[in-house]
């Protein structure tokens, strides 16, 4: 299971009595996380999620609290952090900054279709506008110099094959670099993968785990999404859902022609970053109770990413 930081009713229920939401009825571990504690609680006046932030630094928190309340304000469906009836969003929990988050209704969708993936582009979309004409800055740690530099690091311990298919891209990154970060720019999720989406049906009920959202070029944004949502099982990206998912975001936001320009490439670039980011982590909790995701996944679409047919619609 991935929680790093075990808690005890006893110090759970101290935690939650000032947010005066009545006794705790029952809390149990989420597995599903690879980075943070995350824990379902049940209390008399709702459901919730607590979440111990365990990796970056605590000073990025009070952004993630600001950006979710300009994203609820605006009528998105997120986890917005509660706060105490001292006003107290940010708090402390075993020795880690703790947030507590309404907990949002649905499920994740494992197999999409036109619906799932028009409703994601809308939402994305929704999230862009939302931001871009005020940013909250906040920089990634996971940016193209990381990549960059992480890339190099890794490439020894890659066969031929891969370093081939790993260059080539380090490459166009460092070929390209001002131009994709001149791109038009948002607040960005960061990580909006089909594991981070709930719906009821084909109804998108919410957007979850912020914890990788900067500020930087939409089209990235839209680029990550598109690779985990808009894929066949051999990693080719599948026209109807692209479709779909571009055309319902392009409805928010007209793409540009210096982003219709980037695009193949910006494919490519998401595919690095979580490959690179996987193959760390892989390495990082080799032997322990951790879910860690596959690294090869972004491997195999990197390598479908050399040729991209979709192309993105009304570009002006």
């Amino acid at each position: 299971m991935s929680v790093f930081t075990p808690l005890t009713r006893p110090e759970l229920e101290t935690f939650l009595a000032p947010y005066g939401l009545g006794r705790l009825r029952d809390f149990q571990g989420i597995a599903a996380g690879t980075e943070n504690s995350n824990f379902f609680v049940s209390l008399e006046q709702g459901e919730f999620v607590l979440t111990l932030v365990e990796r970056g630094p605590i000073q990025d928190l009070p952004f993630f609290i600001e950006l979710l309340d300009v994203l609820h304000e605006d009528d998105l469906p997120v986890p917005y952090a509660l706060r105490t009836t001292d006003g107290v969003a940010l708090r402390e929990l075993a020795g880690k900054p703790a947030l507590l988050q309404p907990r949002l209704s649905g499920k994740h969708i494992k197999v999409p279709n036109t619906q799932h993936c028009a409703q994601v582009g809308d939402l994305l979309g929704h999230l862009h506008v939302a931001t871009r004409n005020k940013v909250l800055e906040r920089k990634t740690d996971r940016g193209l110099d990381w990549m960059l530099e992480t890339g190099a690091e890794l490439m020894p311990r890659l066969t031929a094959e891969q370093q081939g298919l790993l260059q080539g891209c380090l490459g166009e990154i460092a070929e390209h670099k001002a131009q994709i970060l001149g791109l038009p720019r948002a607040n960005l999720h960061g990580d909006l993968f089909r594991d981070n989406v709930m719906f009821e049906g084909t109804h998108l009920t919410g957007l979850i785990d912020f914890y990788n959202a900067c500020s930087g070029p939409m089209l990235y944004d839209v680029a990550i999404t598109l690779n985990d949502w808009c894929c066949d099982e051999a990693g080719k990206i599948d026209g109807a859902l692209a479709r779909a998912l571009l055309g319902a975001y392009a409805a928010r936001r007209a793409f540009t022609a210096t982003e219709a320009e980037l695009w193949p490439l910006m494919l490519r670039v998401a595919c690095v970053r979580f490959w690179l980011s996987r193959l760390i982590a892989a390495e990082s909790f080799a032997g322990m109770d951790v879910m860690i995701h596959d690294p090869a996944e972004f491997e195999v679409k990197l390598a479908a990413r050399q040729q991209v047919a979709i192309v993105l619609p009304f570009a002006l």
